[in-house]
């Protein structure tokens, strides 16, 4: 997971972003406005950052091409905007922004733009020399290439629900990963006979995140009920 900055003289934008991006396992910092942004870029060196156009002392743009004239432009940068226009979405891109967010912001646009952006900066591993191709993360003997026109699947057992499950991985990433994490979570759920407080004990999550997730992922909590436990 990544180290996120988030920019934005809104506490209401703040707040909301840094729960979606916590939630999804990323590890948030907060700036108000261009001084504590350009404070925490230079102790974090942030993985991403979400920069707000429209700030009270200096905006989005200026910062942005504060940045990237002071070589300082080492992290990917989504520009965002309640009043954006083509012509602004342009010049944010021309001073190097990765991408562009219109206000309200939602879930899917966001994790869409904040995946594609650290999956474009994700620094390829290097090979370990002297370790046999399957030793390396690569394909073995024991798990060849699939043939061609066949869709690569990864299977794993479940509780409650069949006796296993497969996911196609040829596929968009947010696509597999949800559909792992919906099993994921009903593979707990059955297995905690429904109780929301086990649940999110095992998975780590606080209830009220449990419930967001859950409901985003589209599973179906009426089945998992038993007696008081949700």
């Amino acid at each position: 997971m990544a180290t996120i900055l988030v920019v934005d003289d809104e506490l209401g934008i703040r707040a909301l972003l840094s729960e979606i991006l916590t939630d999804e396992g990323h590890t948030v910092e907060l700036a108000e406005n261009a001084a504590q942004a350009r404070a925490v870029r230079d102790r974090l060196r942030p993985d991403l950052v979400l920069l707000d156009i429209w700030m009270p002392d200096v905006d989005g743009i200026t910062l942005l091409k504060e940045w990237g004239g002071a070589g300082h432009l080492t992290m990917p940068v989504i520009m965002m905007s309640g009043h954006g226009t083509i012509d602004t979405a342009v010049e944010a891109t021309k001073f190097g922004a990765i991408a562009f967010l219109e206000k309200p912001i939602t879930l899917q646009k966001l994790l869409r733009a904040v995946e594609q952006a650290l999956v474009k900066t994700a620094p390829r591993p290097a090979p370990v020399v002297g370790l046999p191709s399957y030793a390396r993360g690569e394909l073995s003997p024991l798990h060849p290439a699939p043939s061609l026109g066949v869709v690569p699947q990864v299977t794993l057992p479940t509780v409650g629900l069949a006796s296993e499950q497969s996911f196609e991985l040829d596929r968009p990433l947010r696509e597999a990963r949800d559909a792992f994490e919906k099993s994921y979570f009903e593979f707990h759920l059955a297995k905690e006979n429904g109780s929301m407080t086990r649940v999110a004990e095992k998975t780590g999550l606080e209830r009220t995140h449990l419930y967001r997730k859950l409901k985003q992922l589209g599973v179906d909590l009426s089945r998992n009920k038993r007696g008081n436990g949700i």
